[in-house]
């Protein structure tokens, strides 16, 4: 079942001059660094990952690319990369499965996962962010990163489910 979602940078990464070539470069330099190459099948997850535009569960993206000789360990074995190069990152669905997306050069931002239809929701709080770096500030405490995902019903399944 595609679960729907709302893309909130629709264009500002994936329609960006050269946005896809400095992902593209900066994998290969990781990957080089690692003693790794660009294989095909790594060119091809990638690409999809690309011109996605929602997040991307590990399994959609080798129902995907099956057909291509593609295989599942190859596929999550390629997310990891990703997200060890700091280029993906992944969103806790409402039943522990993480859906993919590229980071790189996007600003921060939370997400609103619905419980029902799997829809995700990207936002962006600056008053929450306020508190948060105010807090950290008054303990000493030095945040390296955060994420917020926050589980309900988006606002069509919220109706269905008062709907008697």
């Amino acid at each position: 079942m595609e679960t729907k979602e709302l893309v909130f940078f629709p264009t500002w990464t994936a329609g960006r001059k050269g946005y896809a070539k400095r992902i593209r470069h900066v994998f290969s330099e990781y990957l080089e660094k690692k003693d790794l190459r660009l294989t095909p099948q790594r060119e091809k997850i990638l690409d999809l990952l690309l011109g996605a535009e929602r997040h991307l569960s590990q399994e959609e993206i080798y129902q995907a690319l099956k057909a291509e000789g593609i295989g599942r360990v190859t596929v999550f074995r390629m997310l990891k990369l990703l997200e060890r190069a700091n280029l993906a990152e992944g969103v806790t669905t409402a039943n522990g499965q993480p859906r993919f997306e590229i980071k790189m050069e996007r600003p921060h931002h939370d997400h609103l996962v619905c419980i029902e239809c799997g829809h995700i929701m990207e936002i962006q709080w600056p008053e929450v962010e306020r508190v948060q770096e105010k807090t950290c500030r008054k303990v000493g405490f030095s945040p390296l990163w955060h994420r917020h995902e926050i589980f309900g019903r988006c606002a069509e399944c919220r109706v269905k489910a008062e709907t008697p």
